[in-house]
């Protein structure tokens, strides 16, 4: 009987390779047929969502994001122009490469997965950990300070996947509370938690965005953003389910469920993760005592933070201002040499290429998206429908379906805003509650699409793969976004 359970389990995985395969080839060949029977100037129009349905499809089925991301360009370039796909691809990887927000999203990454490392090996972490293992007497209390830590760290939804991930775990792990759970528990303190406070990077960009679309006079975009806080539903619904599920309150779902259970019998870790995180790149610890290593950990996290603050909100700066005194730190304190802690900054890069390899294809996808006019397309269907009453719902509606669908959490409404902020004008629609509604739709696809960055990192932080922390977090996502849909809906025939 095992040997039949062992031959089941050798051929499934197979069977998955051969149908993502089959449904690959089938699909190019689909997109070669479309790009034959297509007439040169003529808008794609529903077509141009085919690329980012064919990701989605692969990507449950593989489980596998990159290699989905990549089928799609290639599908989507197949569409545009099949003679030069070879040479569009490079010309996009190139492009993608070059974007400003891509070479900071890699530096940003790969200098914290550098510092985490540095917090491991030094031992400051493992500290930290035991200091936290001391006062947390519960499972409920270990979820709860997960959350809770996740409101403080506020600055940087990248920041917050990583940092909170890598100092609660052990906790969680300690009582048996699975890594797909904490991961949900992170994720939902990154982006919703950012959209609500104006010290944030998300601030910064869209009150830029509204400055640049003449949604707020020049030097006021943040004081129009906050005055849209309070209606950016998503934020705050998406907190308190999560509160009602680390407190216990809200029970276990689908495949959530069977993941606690996993945990349960002894094993946080999913069985569809390599283990390719922090923790394989920093096995080895120093020991300090527990007060100078507690100092350790928490005077970088400090400085950060301020640092990050003091740079106007650029984690880019607060996170190299930390390093440098990081290594300063534990050099002068004969933690670690110069040698061991510049191996462990390149070491925190090597563990973060697959999810900086997942985002940047997640970009060309959008690249592609944007020439097929995916999102001008969307909009355009949902206009005639935009009433002053349901406009609000039907924004966070349409754009929460295009980030879901393209991971593109800032860059989609580079594209949307000029289309949407005219419609609201003509209907008289509040703009306040319009620019909660987009703000919302943006935080529900960065929190819940399979592919985004927030869910690459949390799920890379927490330790388990992006697709099992996407599909377990499934049914609360979905749930936050129904509230938040019915929610616009009365807000909408009530301000």
């Amino acid at each position: 009987m095992e040997q039949v359970i062992k031959a089941l389990k050798t051929i499934q995985p197979k069977r998955s390779l051969l149908l993502t395969v089959a449904m690959t080839l089938i699909a190019i060949l689909s997109f070669w047929a479309l790009s034959v029977f297509h007439t040169p100037g003529e808008d794609w129009g529903a077509k141009s969502l085919l690329p980012t349905l064919l990701v989605l499809a692969i990507a449950l089925i593989s489980r596998a994001p990159f290699e989905s991301l990549l089928v799609g360009v290639i599908a989507g370039l197949i569409m545009i122009n099949p003679a030069t796909v070879v040479a569009s691809l490079t010309d996009t990887m190139s492009t993608v490469m070059g974007n400003a927000t891509i070479i900071w999203i890699v530096l940003v990454c790969g200098l914290m997965g550098g510092l985490i490392v540095l917090l491991e090996k030094s031992g400051c972490l493992n500290s930290f950990s035991e200091w936290l293992k001391g006062r947390i007497k519960s499972r409920r209390q270990s979820l709860l300070t997960t959350f809770f830590i996740g409101l403080v760290v506020f600055i940087d939804d990248y920041l917050n996947c990583l940092a909170v991930s890598s100092s609660v775990k052990k906790v969680t792990d300690h009582y048996k509370v699975s890594r797909e759970k904490l991961a949900y528990i992170i994720d939902s303190t990154a982006a919703p938690m950012c959209i609500l406070v104006p010290v944030s990077t998300w601030a910064v960009f869209f009150s830029g965005l509204l400055e640049e679309n003449d949604l707020a006079p020049i030097g006021k975009g943040l004081s129009v953003y906050i005055s849209a806080i309070p209606y950016m539903v998503y934020g705050w619904v998406a907190l308190f389910v999560v509160f009602l599920v680390a407190s216990g309150i809200l029970g276990n779902f689908g495949a959530m469920k069977k993941a606690e259970q996993r945990a349960l019998n002894g094993q946080p870790l999913p069985d569809d993760y390599s283990g390719d995180n922090m923790e394989a790149a920093a096995p080895e610890y120093r020991k300090t005592s527990n007060f100078i290593g507690m100092l350790n950990f928490i005077v970088p996290m400090l400085i950060l933070i301020a640092a990050t603050i003091y740079y106007d909100i650029d984690l880019l700066k607060g996170v190299i201002v930390t390093l440098a005194i990081t290594v300063a730190m534990y050099y002068l304190q004969g933690l670690l040499s110069l040698e061991d802690q510049m191996k462990g900054i390149f070491e925190g890069f090597k563990v973060m290429l697959y999810p900086l390899s997942t985002v940047i294809a997640g970009f060309m996808l959008k690249s592609i998206n944007d020439e097929l006019g995916m999102t001008s397309y969307i909009v355009g269907v949902a206009a005639p429908l935009m009433t002053a009453e349901m406009m609000p719902a039907l924004v966070f509606l349409v754009m929460a379906a295009v980030v879901f669908g393209t991971a593109s959490s800032w860059g989609a409404f580079i594209i949307a805003i000029p289309i949407v902020v005219p419609i609201a004008l003509n209907v008289d629609a509040n703009m306040a509650l319009i620019i909660g509604a987009l703000l919302s739709a943006s935080s529900f696809g960065s929190h819940a699409c399979f592919f985004s960055d927030s869910t690459v990192l949390a799920a890379q932080g927490a330790g388990c793969s992006p697709m099992s922390h996407a599909i377990t977090q499934l049914p609360y996502t979905a749930l936050g976004a129904v509230m938040s849909f019915i929610i616009f809906v009365i807000l909408g025939y009530n301000i």
